[in-house]
């Protein structure tokens, strides 16, 4: 075998196994104007949830995250802050890998409607959306949410 190690004076040269590019086959037959336009559609729909789930990541999963763990523990601030700490990466990590699948369709969707889509927009969606939702969620925290001054407990 080519990978064999004592083939190839032990350095490792060439792909492991399974790791090779995906390989996308033809265009499927494109169906009738009408059925491109609604692959169209779901295609649109897809990337709207896609904006959502990653707009969700920056403010309302960790605010989520938070009020359970205050549910749940609400007397001890250091296993709150465990629990909260938790949930957050929970919440992170289920909802990327949510939207690595959303991606996935997206591009199934996308090549079902006669577009020669390979990659997904998953990048490119997140950077997006991290500019947008961030300094909104900074300028809410600064000047309208918990850092704003306060004068004699008002």
């Amino acid at each position: 075998m080519r990978t064999d190690p004592t083939e190839n004076g032990g350095l490792f040269i060439g792909r492991r196994p399974g790791t090779a590019p995906v390989r996308y086959g033809r265009l499927p037959d494109t169906g009738s104007p009408a059925r491109q336009a609604v692959d169209r559609l779901l295609a649109a729909v897809t990337l709207a949830v896609m904006v959502l789930l990653t707009a969700a990541v920056w403010g309302p999963a960790p605010l989520a995250a938070m009020w359970v763990a205050s549910q749940l523990v609400p007397d001890n601030a250091g296993l709150w802050i465990v629990v909260a700490f938790a949930l957050v990466l929970a919440f992170v990590f289920g909802a990327l890998s949510l939207l690595r699948r959303v991606d996935q369709l997206w591009i199934l969707v996308r090549r079902a409607g006669g577009v020669d889509q390979r990659g997904g927009v998953l990048g490119r969606v997140f950077a997006a959306t991290t500019f947008v939702v961030v300094p909104i969620f900074a300028v809410w925290f600064l000047l309208l949410g918990g850092l704003r001054p306060t004068l004699g407990g008002f």
